[in-house]
């Protein structure tokens, strides 16, 4: 467990960084740490907060001085420096700006699907800290880590730390061998990976992964890349229950963004005409490339769809394999 790390700062310092406003008469003149949780407020401690019972509890537990932005909060403490500020979000940001000046951290910005291959294949992330998308747990985490790597997915919130936040190589490309719309061989740094589960259209999301993972040394295995939650394929039959590929032409097709519901489609027009293909979306949902997708209000109106409708590949956005029946034993896709 990381300790809270010391971030001793003077009230009129404190209101310079912040743009605050202090509306009491503290007799307190300096903080000692910061936090947002108030359970981890220790004596002499700011606390940033606009709900009024964990201000409270913060202050039962030592909290020298309060950040709020809501001018319905009541001050109940005037010895207590209470800091007025316009957005406390962004003067949370500014605090972890300036605690960052002192380290040497870089931050990285990721696409979903590259965190998601960075996760699945890294072997060892002790030197780097992957950020959570709530700014509260983001501020905790990055305050009180002794990483000198962040990494995360929220555009905004990393630019608010970081505006020039650094990305990926978008110019990566992997050399495929062989592909199939559920099945990939690829060649990266000399070595070949055979028919691994991945869709040939992630293969150079896989390969910038890669690429970063070299250049700052962190040891992966490629022998652990499958399909990322993204793009999930189960063969199915016409009741919905789950199929060997070599008894099946039916497959379900589960992704949780519509990017790649147009790149595999696109994958199928050109490399497999014959093949019947739908979409499956929650109502009024636009999708490229299709005029008419099913809609379905619910799981039991998706479930209807797949049972009546003709494809060979159904694409189902914004619903997950969980869908389909549960059986005693699910066989592996390509057993």
């Amino acid at each position: 467990m990381v300790n809270k790390v010391d971030t001793y700062m003077k009230i009129e310092d404190l209101l310079n960084l912040t743009s605050g406003e202090v509306i009491s008469e503290p007799t307190v003149s300096a903080i000692n740490s910061v936090t947002v949780y108030p359970s981890k407020v220790d004596q002499g401690d700011l606390f940033i907060s606009n709900d009024e019972d964990e201000i409270a509890t913060a202050l039962a537990n030592g909290a020298y001085a309060i950040i709020f932005s809501d001018a319905s909060i009541k001050i109940t403490d005037t010895e207590v420096a209470w800091i007025q500020v316009k957005d406390i979000q962004k003067a949370a940001f500014k605090l972890i700006r300036y605690v960052l000046i002192s380290r040497e951290s870089s931050f990285y910005l990721f696409t979903e699907h590259e965190m998601s291959f960075m996760k699945m294949i890294v072997t060892q992330k002790s030197n780097i800290e992957i950020l959570p998308n709530n700014w509260k747990r983001l501020f905790e985490k990055i305050l009180n880590s002794d990483a000198k790597m962040f990494i995360g997915t929220d555009n905004l919130l990393l630019k608010m730390i970081k505006p020039d936040v650094a990305i990926l190589n978008k110019e990566a490309s992997c050399e495929i061998i062989t592909d199939t719309l559920f099945k990939t061989t690829f060649k990266i740094n000399g070595y070949i990976y055979q028919e691994k589960e991945i869709t040939p259209f992630h293969v150079d999301i896989l390969q910038r992964v890669v690429e970063f993972c070299d250049l700052h040394h962190l040891p992966y295995d490629l022998h652990r890349v499958k399909y990322t939650k993204h793009f999930v394929p189960v063969f199915i039959d016409g009741f919905l229950n789950i199929m060997v590929p070599s008894k099946s032409d039916k497959v379900a097709i589960f992704t949780d963004n519509l990017q790649d519901v147009y790149k595999a489609r696109e994958y199928v027009r050109y490399n497999g005409a014959w093949v019947k293909t739908i979409v499956l979306t929650p109502p009024k949902t636009k999708v490229d490339g299709v005029d008419r997708p099913n809609w379905y209000n619910d799981v039991d109106e998706a479930r209807d769809i797949l049972k009546n409708a003709y494809f060979n590949y159904a694409f189902v956005y914004a619903l997950d394999r969980t869908m389909l029946p549960k059986i005693k034993e699910e066989y592996s896709l390509f057993d």
